[in-house]
């Protein structure tokens, strides 16, 4: 196990809201069931006084399953007090149902005194690809044969097929040439995925649901928004991706560290009211929005009339 491991996640377990300064911790996994080799990412959130300090364990033996990366983040302001929050992403290379053991997460108050909070053991169902249900290994079998008389049957169908779809596009065009027809008209180019976001995002800041008190629906559109964004500006399929992998796509292919650090200061947020049912005042909700609108101006594409493309 590498040294300097924070911690790793399960699905809401050993949660304990806070009381005052009291702390908590809630962990989160993105997934119950995967094919083996494939990642699961963990997520832990500490709800801890502002005085206080989390101890991370130096390293952390999650067997069977093998740690391929972690990721921490600063504290940030939570209620009356404070949360500390990080990533890990855990491998599988074992088939059956297998478990995430328990670890604790020592968090320690201005006066010394420390308070040991524990997860729950969490359990993963790991499955193969193709798995031949008999159990037995079977004979290779030979490639299928086509009668003669069907596969002279079948070429002379494709032939006639051929020479009636020729026929009909040499008519189709001298019809078009002897009345004067107009070319086809060319189809309307995409819309630029900065255009598409901005106007997506003042439709949002438009609408009433935080009037209605609907934070966590404001706070998922608002990250489609932008992951809709990414996938069109850099290519990075960001829907189908969690906040971790979407900042790593970033970061490959050689986006500025300062955009991809405002992506995380935008994404986190929205997942803390997805997953973690936390409610935001509607000042800091649209906060979010105004960062998010920010970083499609940052990043739009400057259209290229002298032939080129903004990285």
């Amino acid at each position: 196990m590498r040294p300097g491991i924070a911690l790793a996640l399960g699905l809401l377990l050993g949660f304990s809201p806070m009381r005052g300064q009291t702390p908590g911790v809630m962990v989160e996994v993105d997934t119950t069931l995967v094919t083996v080799g494939d990642p699961v990412t963990l997520r832990v959130w500490v709800d801890h006084g502002a005085g206080d300090r989390v101890l991370w364990p130096d390293s952390l033996d999650l067997t069977p399953f093998e740690v391929r990366g972690v990721r921490a983040f600063p504290p940030a302001p939570q209620g009356e007090g404070v949360r500390s929050a990080a990533t890990i992403s855990l491998v599988a290379f074992e088939l059956g149902d297998l478990e995430i053991p328990s670890f604790d997460v020592e968090v320690m108050n201005a006066e010394g005194e420390s308070t040991v909070l524990s997860t729950n053991p969490f359990g993963i169902r790991v499955v193969s690809v193709g798995l031949d249900e008999g159990g037995d290994i079977r004979e290779i079998k030979g490639p299928l044969g086509i009668p003669a008389s069907l596969a002279r049957v079948l070429l002379l169908a494709l032939a006639v097929l051929i020479v009636l779809a020729l026929a009909w596009a040499v008519s189709r065009r001298m019809k078009r040439r002897n009345q004067g027809l107009p070319a086809p008209i060319p189809t309307v180019p995409q819309r630029p995925a900065h255009e598409v976001a901005l106007e997506a995002l003042a439709n949002l800041e438009r609408s009433p649901l935080l009037e209605r008190g609907e934070v966590k629906e404001f706070h998922v559109r608002v990250s489609d928004i932008l992951r809709t964004y990414v996938e069109g500006r850099f290519r990075v399929p960001a829907l189908e991706m969690t906040t971790g992998d979407i900042l790593t796509g970033l970061e490959r292919i050689g986006t500025e560290s300062s955009i991809v650090e405002g992506f995380r200061d935008f994404l986190y947020p929205c997942d803390m009211v997805k997953f973690a049912k936390n409610r935001p005042s509607t000042e800091v909700s649209l906060s979010v929005l105004s960062l998010g609108r920010r970083l499609v101006e940052e990043t739009a594409l400057v259209e290229e009339t002298a032939g080129e493309v903004s990285p």
